[in-house]
């Protein structure tokens, strides 16, 4: 058998490693947000199966969970740097509620916490290499929207009866003016967790797809030119640490305004502020 020339394996080496990197480069920058069953269950017909994006919740939820628990359990007079962190952080979440709901917004702290927490590590977990952003499903952001929403809608009917429709009225609206607010007031009721949930999973999905393009990129671009875009990539994770903290609090604040109007009818309470 005639060995093949050295010159012809070299070439095939590197014509391997260029339709590698072409592979890198043409692949869809979304293929990154497709989830695949790992373990499939389907009782009584429904899927219930655990993907990735299933597992990257529990461990968000158990993260959380300890942090919080360990804070808690280690608590002295000289607080260490966990109990430091804790209380920054509930203070920061203390301050969110007292601007947007008063004083009879902390009923509901445990609820505003959890929702700023959970979004909050899933945000920055997402960043890991190999994880999952859990936030770059719309179904997620969804449920949490269309729950904050409804929640505020049960809290508005439940403690104002039928006086809660108000929040249709802007505060100091003239009579003759209210066959034009009252429709528009309610279609940005209805957009308030359409635009809450979209926010969130356009920014968390467009700053992964590009750091995707930017590393397809910079491996594409060999040592030569490649370095360009690979510290792109740098600057992009650092900023999308920081976008990953201003989601969460946008979608917060967002959510306590909301919570907000049910309890004090959108300014028409005298605790409103």
């Amino acid at each position: 058998m005639c060995a093949m020339p050295i010159g012809q394996r070299n070439a095939g080496k590197v014509e391997g490693i260029t339709d590698r990197k072409r592979i890198i480069v043409e692949e869809s920058p979304l293929h990154a947000f497709e989830l695949y069953d790992l373990i499939p269950l389907a009782p009584a017909g429904i899927d219930i199966s655990v993907n990735k994006a299933v597992i990257l919740m529990w461990v968000i939820v158990g993260l959380v969970a300890f942090l919080m628990i360990s804070a808690a359990a280690s608590r002295k007079l000289v607080p260490g740097k966990l109990q430091n962190l804790a209380e920054l952080i509930v203070e920061f979440i203390r301050g969110i509620i007292l601007d947007t709901m008063g004083e009879a917004g902390m009923k509901y702290f445990p609820l505003v916490a959890t929702l700023f927490l959970f979004i909050l590590f899933a945000n920055l977990l997402g960043l890991i290499p190999g994880s999952y952003t859990v936030t770059s499903q719309i179904i997620v952001t969804a449920v949490f929207a269309l729950g904050i929403y409804g929640l505020s809608i049960v809290l508005g009917f439940s403690l104002h009866g039928a006086k809660f429709l108000g929040i249709l009225v802007p505060p100091g609206t003239p009579g003759w003016l209210l066959p034009l607010m009252i429709p528009i007031e309610l279609i940005s009721q209805l957009a308030r967790p359409i635009s809450l949930a979209v926010r969130l999973f356009a920014n968390m999905t467009a700053g992964h797809v590009i750091l995707g393009v930017l590393f397809g990129l910079a491996i594409s671009g060999g040592l030569l030119i490649g370095w360009l875009p690979f510290a792109f990539t740098i600057a992009m994770n650092g900023l999308e640490v920081g976008i990953a903290f201003i989601q969460a609090y946008i979608f917060t604040v967002l959510s306590c305004v909301y919570l907000g109007d049910a309890v004090t009818l959108h300014g028409h309470s005298e605790h409103a502020h």
